[in-house]
């Protein structure tokens, strides 16, 4: 299951809102504990389903074998909002070891000091984490110098697409640039009156996976310059990204047209997903939606590959969106030491990591995890694996007030599809601006 599935903006603004008044300083004590002394500490975590807290009770139990001294307090789902308020108010039945969905809420769970930095734990271990964690996962787990949080099992962005349709159609391959994708929607569109048979792509923002992020992934813009201020209305890649979607948009029926017929599908966690019952040709998704799709015993075959990439960055294909679940030890913890031994288990032993995205059906978060060949899965997961590993995929960075900035590239993205803004180049820098501000008043 996605991680960004299970937060709803509301919960993420609120969760912005709690870290904004925590009062969680950093102590030095909080390191001085003797990590070789009997110790139990505290893990929250937010998986539910059951395959996922059997995963999570074997990675627990092979930390334990390898740590006899060491034991581990569960806590399974729990949301955001209540972590948040456990590290606001520390206390012995709070978490000393926490995960979190919400790779947006990275900025200010390091600013806010909620989550302490693993720098120095790290520089203590030996690992460099550039050369042990893909680069955007990298990335996306610290934020002003500050590696409050390290990746736990990732998220790869890439496109699913109807084998049987693209052999009716006369397509050979999955697309590499946005220009034979677009061709290849259009070839795959079967229209039915005033709605379609088949659409070959579902472009709207409101069509599940396909954000203003995930498309902007494969244009690899530059959200932020050195001083912190929205580049929104200067990349280039910003532009071209929107412009190329309000052509899908377009060029497949129009926003109100698509909309009407978006209407009538099924729901995205639901066997009646509209890829799954050959009502869409194509699908931005995550690597979860393989086992979703094979689960629903559709009548055509899967096929899986990368998204396109710009028609002037042909090189560049094979890479994609990356996004995932991060970890990280509470600043009011005073056992981290041992929980530091718990977190670099879970998140850099190799077989550990293994085991739990067996186990999850993520994409593994270490470069040497992604290449084991102990990894079972379909051979079309394949192409998520390389996609994480690869160096030019890219996420969406850390900033002070979490996903806020994020939320107003999407407004403009569904004001810009649906005509309500005309003039993008207006429309980027307004948002800019907001973004600057809200940024401003966060700090």
């Amino acid at each position: 299951m996605p991680k960004r599935a299970r937060i709803t903006a509301s919960a993420l603004l609120s969760s912005v809102a709690l870290l904004a008044t925590a009062c969680t300083g950093q102590s030095s004590s909080g390191a001085d504990d003797d990590a070789s002394a009997e110790t139990t500490i505290n893990f929250w975590h937010a998986w539910s389903a059951d395959s996922e807290v059997k995963a999570v009770k074997s990675l627990v139990a092979g930390f334990e074998k390898a740590h006899p001294n060491l034991h581990v307090n569960v806590v399974g789902n729990m949301t955001d909002d209540k972590i948040n308020q456990a590290l606001r108010t520390g206390g012995d039945k709070a978490p000393d070891v926490i995960s979190s969905f919400t790779t947006n809420n990275v900025g200010k769970f390091c600013s806010s000091g909620a989550l302490v930095d693993l720098n120095p734990f790290f520089e203590k271990s030996r690992i460099d984490p550039a050369k042990t964690f893909p680069a955007a996962m990298n990335e996306y787990t610290q934020f002003d110098g500050d590696r409050c949080a390290v990746p736990l099992l990732g998220d790869a962005y890439g496109l699913y697409y109807n084998k049987t349709a693209f052999e009716k159609a006369g397509i050979s391959s999955p697309p590499r640039t946005w220009s034979e994708f677009e061709a290849d929607a259009k070839k795959l569109t079967i229209e039915q009156g005033s709605t379609y048979k088949q659409l070959g792509f579902m472009p709207n923002y409101h069509g599940w996976e396909t954000t203003t992020e995930h498309y902007l992934g494969q244009f690899s813009p530059t959200y932020f310059d050195s001083s912190g201020k929205s580049r929104l209305a200067k990349d280039p890649a910003f532009k071209a990204a929107f412009t190329l979607q309000k052509k899908l948009v377009d060029e497949l029926g129009g926003y109100r047209r698509l909309e009407k017929y978006r209407a009538t599908l099924g729901d995205e966690w639901g066997p009646k997903h509209p890829f799954q019952t050959g009502q869409v040709a194509m699908q931005l998704d995550g690597e979860w939606r393989l086992g979703m799709a094979v689960d629903a015993k559709p009548d055509f075959e899967i096929g899986v590959a990368p998204l396109p990439v710009p028609d002037d960055q042909p090189d560049q294909y094979g890479k994609g969106y990356i996004t995932g679940t991060i970890a990280g030890i509470a600043a009011n913890s005073r056992k981290q030491n041992a929980a530091w031994e718990f977190v670099k288990y879970i998140t850099t032993d190799t077989d550990a990591v293994v085991g739990f995205s067996n186990g999850i059906h993520n994409v593994p978060s270490t470069l040497e995890a992604l290449k084991s060949p102990k990894l079972t899965y379909d051979p079309r997961f394949k192409t998520f694996l390389d996609i994480a590993a690869n160096p030019k995929s890219s996420s969406s960075p850390a900033s002070v007030n979490g996903g806020v900035y994020l939320n107003t590239i999407q407004q403009l993205g569904y004001d810009y599809e649906s005509g309500k803004v005309t003039d993008l180049d207006k429309g980027l820098a307004d948002a800019a601006r907001q973004i600057d501000t809200d940024i401003a008043q966060a700090k």
